[in-house]
C-alpha cells in the first residue's frame, strides 16, 4: 500500500510533533553524538522559520515539538540575516532578489527542515565512524498538534522519554531534553520557546510558565515513587504520559474534536480510504482526540 502524503499546513503557523529513528541496530547515539545533534538542531532552527517548544535526543531516536511559521511573516532583510548566519563565510555572498523567494519557501517547509538536520548528522556520524550509507530510517513521523492543552500534553510526553527508559528519575536530570535544557542551562541562547503552549491558557511570564509546566509534568506523568524526592509536587498517575504510546507519534492529527475534524476535512483528499474518518477520543487524555484509533496496551 502506498503511503499518504505528509500532512503539512501551508501559509499559516502549524505545530508538529516529529520523531525520527536511526536505521542502525542498537543504541548508537552516544553522549558526544547527542551533543552534536543538539548543535545541529539549534543552528538549523536559527535559519528556519521555526519555534522549538521541546526536544528529546535518545540513544536511537529523537523527538521535536515545533511550530513552523509561514515565510510571509519574515522580511527580505531577515532572510538575508539568517542566510549569513547559517552559511557562515558562504553567507557573506549577498542574496539576489531572485534567491529570496527560494529561501522564504524552503525555510518554512517541515520536510526541508528535517532533511537538513538529518543529513548534517549523517555526514558527521559517518565521518566520525569511517563508514558510508544511511544512518536514519528514511521517513520521519509527524503529527499535527493543536496548541494549548494538547501541546502541553505532547511536550510532557516528550520530556518524560528518559524517565520511561529508566535513564533518570527526574526529567530535568536529562541534559538532552527540553526540560533538562531549561533547568540546566537556563535556556541558553533562547533556543527554546518559553510559552510551553501556555500563552493560550493565560499564564503570563517566562518563569511562571516554566514553573507551571514543570509542576504539570510532575503531577501528570511522574511515578508515585517520586513523591518523597519531590515533596513540593503533588504526584498522580497519568498513564498516557508515563508509558510509551503511539498516539503521540502515529495519530496523524492530535487535538480537540473540532480541531481534528477541521484538519481532516482540509486534507481529506490525501487519504486513500474513502470511508469518512471520525475523531477518536483518547483514553486517559480528557478532551483530546486522534485521527486514528490505535490498538495498544499501556
Amino acid at each position: 500500500m502506498s503511503r499518504i502524503a505528509r500532512l503539512k499546513v501551508k501559509d499559516e503557523p502549524a505545530v508538529y510533533h516529529i520523531m525520527s529513528r536511526t536505521a542502525l541496530a542498537g543504541f548508537v547515539i552516544g553522549d558526544a553524538e547527542k551533543e552534536y545533534l543538539l548543535g545541529i538542531i539549534k543552528k538549523t532552527s536559527s535559519a528556519y522559520f521555526v519555534q522549538v517548544f521541546g526536544f528529546c535526543i535518545m540513544d536511537n531516536h529523537f523527538h521535536l515539538l515545533v511550530r513552523m511559521n509561514p515565510g510571509s511573516d519574515y522580511s527580505d532583510e531577515e532572510i538575508r540575516k539568517r542566510h549569513k548566519y547559517y552559511y557562515g563565510e558562504k553567507g557573506n555572498l549577498e542574496l539576489s532578489e531572485g534567491q529570496i523567494p527560494y529561501f522564504r519557501e524552503r525555510w518554512s517547509d517541515l520536510s526541508e527542515y528535517m532533511k537538513d538536520i538529518k543529513q548534517a548528522f549523517s555526514r558527521y556520524f559517518n565521518k566520525r565512524n569511517n563508514r558510508k550509507g544511511y544512518f536514519w530510517s528514511e521517513r520521519f513521523k509527524s503529527v499535527l498538534v493543536e496548541k494549548g492543552e494538547t501541546l502541553i500534553n505532547c511536550l510532557a510526553y516528550i520530556d518524560l522519554n528518559p524517565v520511561r527508559a529508566g535513564i533518570v528519575n527526574r526529567p530535568e536530570e536529562y541534559r538532552w531534553s527540553s526540560l533538562g535544557y531549561h533547568m540546566q542551562t537556563g535556556n541558553k541562547d533562547g533556543f527554546l520557546s518559553a510559552d510551553f503552549g501556555l500563552k493560550e491558557l493565560a499564564i503570563k511570564g517566562d518563569d511562571a510558565r516554566l514553573s507551571h509546566y514543570r509542576l504539570y509534568v510532575y503531577r501528570k506523568g511522574m511515578p508515585d515513587s517520586e513523591t518523597d524526592s519531590a515533596k513540593e509536587f503533588e504526584v498522580t498517575k497519568y498513564d498516557r504520559l508515563r508509558y510509551r504510546t503511539r498516539y503521540f507519534t502515529d495519530s496523524g492529527i492530535l487535538g480537540s474534536k473540532a480541531f481534528v475534524s477541521s484538519v481532516y476535512n482540509r486534507f481529506k483528499d490525501y487519504f486513500e480510504c474513502r470511508q469518512e474518518k471520525q475523531p477518536r477520543p483518547i483514553q486517559g487524555l480528557d478532551g483530546v482526540y486522534s485521527l486514528k484509533r490505535l490498538s495498544e496496551k499501556l
